[in-house]
């Protein structure tokens, strides 16, 4: 490009005179810089993918919930009650209670949280939610996970009677949600589910990746996005493969790049990069973890590395205000739920 440019120059300047070559020189008084200039190609834009906002589709839920309480309270029935307990004094989960009471209020649910010292035995905690089972008052019950290292997390989510197990973790909803039967789902993979609905993310015959295998998210949302359609736990149709800690490097890479939707939920920053994520594709972060900048500010952040990513995808979710409010949202609609299936029990 540059040779062409000189020969243009002077190619005619050795045909002429010295008044001549002053002329043609004068004529072609342009700076290199302007050249240069040129031949800079116009920047591209980048096509930065579509946010799914999740505080926004949440607060849409949560009117929606509450305008159907208000129905359902009008028929004659008491609001919906929902008891939250928590086992010692960690931060994250009182946050975490503490937006689900407000959630609770601010569609009419009532509810109590009960906060138990960290020596709480393995017997003290299955006594009390036993005596919160037998509360017909008490429609919806959880224990705030994760419960100390002496408390068997799988025996403390199978004592809650099932029909109150709006977290979804009792095994036999667990069950239930495998046989493609009606169940309460799990509110984090009930949420994702709503979010590809709402957002017009098709799955059907589409190939998806599950990064993690936890019992309680990537496990229930893996069943929900590959089983029929056509049952009573209406699922996604979907192709699925689960990756998790022991995918090696390389093969995780691979999978995810074949992904159409990638949902990460490891709890691991910055784990699915730009090079990772097949263009087009919709992207679930359910990751969240708290980390320290480099200002020593901390901030929340997801697994998957937001900002380059969001330059490849075709949808994507944030950290904070993604999948979060929804797991509240579907938490309420799980609660209002289960309020309505006890209510007809008792009538049958």
């Amino acid at each position: 490009m540059w040779k062409c440019l000189v020969s243009t120059l002077v190619v005619p300047v050795r045909r002429q005179n010295t008044h001549n070559m002053r002329l043609i020189l004068q004529m072609h008084t342009i700076s290199w810089e302007l050249y240069a200039k040129k031949l800079v190609l116009p920047k591209q834009e980048v096509n930065m993918a579509q946010i799914i906002n999740g505080n926004d589709m949440a607060q849409d839920i949560r009117k929606s919930l509450r305008n159907e309480l208000l129905q359902f309270v009008a028929a004659g029935h008491r609001e919906p009650h929902l008891t939250a307990i928590i086992v010692g004094e960690d931060p994250a989960s009182k946050t975490y209670v503490e937006k689900k009471v407000l959630a609770c209020k601010e569609i009419g649910i009532s509810s109590k949280t009960i906060v138990l010292p960290k020596t709480t035995t393995q017997e003290e905690l299955l006594r009390l939610i036993d005596e919160e089972n037998k509360n017909e008052n008490v429609n919806g019950l959880l224990v705030q996970l994760p419960v100390p290292e002496h408390i068997d997390e799988r025996t403390t989510c199978n004592a809650i009677s099932a029909d109150k197990d709006v977290d979804g973790f009792n095994e036999i909803n667990i069950g239930r949600l495998a046989l493609d039967m009606q169940c309460i789902v799990p509110a984090t993979p009930l949420g994702v589910k709503t979010m590809l609905q709402r957002s017009n993310i098709q799955t059907f015959g589409r190939n998806v990746v599950v990064v993690g295998r936890s019992k309680n998210v990537s496990l229930p949302l893996a069943i929900i996005l590959h089983s029929d359609g056509n049952h009573a736990a209406k699922g996604m149709d979907a192709t699925v493969t689960i990756c998790h800690r022991n995918t090696p490097a390389k093969e995780l890479a691979k999978h995810c790049r074949q992904a159409d939707i990638l949902v990460v939920a490891v709890g691991k920053p910055g784990l699915i990069t730009k090079d990772m994520v097949k263009p087009g594709a919709c992207v679930i972060d359910v990751g969240i973890s708290r980390i320290q900048d480099e200002a020593g500010k901390f901030k929340l952040v997801g697994d998957v590395d937001f900002d380059e990513v969001r330059q490849v995808a075709g949808h994507i979710t944030p950290v904070p205000g993604g999948v979060g409010p929804m797991t509240v949202a579907m938490l309420m609609q799980n609660t209002i739920l289960a309020a309505k299936n006890q209510t007809a029990n008792r009538t049958d």
